[in-house]
């Protein structure tokens, strides 16, 4: 399925806001889990899901104000010319290891985020048959569809793993989602203050349909999903990610460009720098100009009850009422939260909505292997010939990305030092290592070394020139 419709709403307000026929670079890795199993040819994943307009696409994004220019247009029509530069079949890696580089026009690249991120799910399953066996039938024993259940089995044959009996739950699963909904909308009051952004927490597209059948039935009517919001008959919603701020390379530029560019109204991404420091200043004083256009600001990582205090000081002493967007692992405990400090600092509720991915989609689909277990990510790394980065400049958060255009290192047998390094392409590789990145496929899944690596030696370690573009990156901004 590779409609131009298969991918979030926030996509194409940021194609439009700013350079969608740009060439820029984003690149996949998983934050934590540990050592994983890549078991796919990654460009042949790619080239399969690659946007192609569909009768009506066009037309239903014009009719939920995602109306897209010349540059848009042109740069999907390009789709095909995107560079892949990705880990062979079968190689093992480690946290924050680069998978894939993906290099091509803006919107193109950026468009493959939710479906690149579902792929986290078939490295989990991989990993799980070939290095915890006594794991997997609890791991992939129920699934919530057909299509689910093919990428099992798909996956550990591709392993040489015989399967477990599989049972497909879809009506346990719809179900499932449909009280997690109603849950929450008791917490916010109604299913009004709620909206879905769960497709990068999905398995597949047809889970994701599933998920959207049990939110409906609870009254949510807003997704990311913006295929899902045309076939479920929902509203598509979504503005800005960290991409759109990084391609800017300062809070108020990005922050401009969204609401100059495009004429709707706008959430303000906080934390891709310092949220208080920079992120709540910068979208606050457009808030101000702008009057009574109902923009919101939404949080992300790091303390988030520290920073809406602040934010609601802050507001109150600039006499303003931006709505506020509360996101990235919440569920009903932490909307309880702060729904008790929406009512102590004297937020309407109306003033404050919350958004839902992986509490909704994927911690009720009978699978302990989501996203959010391994924290897979796609982030831009460069744009155009400016390395970019997420700061997250915030204590503890650990959503620092890597810029330029990062490749794996990998430990020759017999060798000494990290088992990984993650340099730049064109980067001399240093003594000791070769390069993994674009390497043929290997025949089997390289476990035996894995196995043997030393806990030291599992670190994040950059080579001189990654270091070098990090230093300056953060020299440049914060000083």
């Amino acid at each position: 399925m590779a409609g131009l419709l298969v991918t979030d709403g926030y996509k194409f307000s940021m194609a439009e806001a700013g350079w969608p026929l740009r060439e820029e670079t984003f690149y996949a890795s998983h934050r934590k889990g540990g050592l994983q199993v890549l078991p796919f040819d990654v460009e042949k994943l790619v080239r399969e899901v690659l946007p192609v307009p569909e009768a009506g696409d066009w037309e239903f994004l014009a009719k939920h104000d995602y109306e897209m220019g010349a540059g848009f247009h042109a740069a999907i029509a390009l789709a095909s010319q995107v560079r892949i530069h990705a880990l062979p079949k079968n190689a093992v890696f480690n946290d924050r290891e680069p998978i894939c580089c993906i290099t091509g026009p803006s919107a193109v690249v950026s468009w493959l985020e939710p479906l690149v991120l579902m792929w986290s799910y078939r490295v989990q399953v991989a990993t799980v048959a070939l290095l915890r066996p006594d794991e997997l039938a609890a791991s992939v024993g129920t699934v919530t569809c057909e299509e689910q259940k093919r990428i099992v089995l798909e996956t550990l044959d591709a392993v040489g793993v015989k399967a477990p009996p599989i049972t497909v739950a879809s009506e346990a699963y719809v179900a499932r989602v449909t009280a997690r909904v109603k849950e929450l909308a008791e917490v916010t009051g109604t299913p009004d203050r709620l909206f879905e952004v769960g497709l990068r927490a999905a398995t597949c597209v047809e889970q994701h349909l599933l998920a959207l059948d049990g939110c409906k039935a609870a009254g949510l009517t807003r997704t990311s999903h913006v295929y899902g919001a045309r076939v479920k008959g929902l509203t598509p919603v979504g503005t800005m990610g960290h991409e759109h701020v990084q391609r800017f390379g300062s809070d108020d530029a990005a922050f401009r460009a969204m609401v100059e560019r495009r004429s709707n109204r706008s959430s303000f991404l906080l934390d891709t720098f310092d949220t208080i420091k920079s992120g709540i200043p910068a979208a606050y004083a457009i808030i101000k100009e702008r009057g009574g256009k109902h923009d919101s600001i939404r949080y992300d990582s790091g303390d988030k009850e520290a920073q809406y205090r602040f934010a609601a000081k802050l507001a109150l002493e600039m006499g303003i009422r931006p709505v506020q967007i509360l996101e990235d692992s919440f569920d009903t405990a932490l909307t309880k939260r702060f729904e008790e400090l929406r009512k102590e600092v004297g937020w309407t509720p109306e003033e404050q909505v919350y958004g839902y991915g992986g509490f909704i989609v994927a911690q009720t689909a009978g699978s302990p292997l989501t996203r959010d277990r391994v924290s897979a990510v796609y982030k831009l790394t460069q744009t155009g010939k400016r390395a970019c980065m997420k700061f997250g400049n915030e204590a503890g958060s650990g959503k620092q990305s890597v810029p330029g255009k990062p490749v794996l290192w990998r430990r020759r047998a017999g060798a000494s030092g990290p088992f990984g390094v993650v340099a730049q392409e064109g980067e001399a590789v240093a003594e000791g290592y070769e390069l993994l990145t674009g390497a043929p496929a290997l025949s089997s899944p390289a476990l035996a070394e894995a196995k043997s690596v030393r806990a030291e030696d599992l670190r994040l370690v950059h080579s001189p020139a990654t270091e070098a573009l990090v230093t300056r990156l953060k020299k440049e901004a914060f000083g």
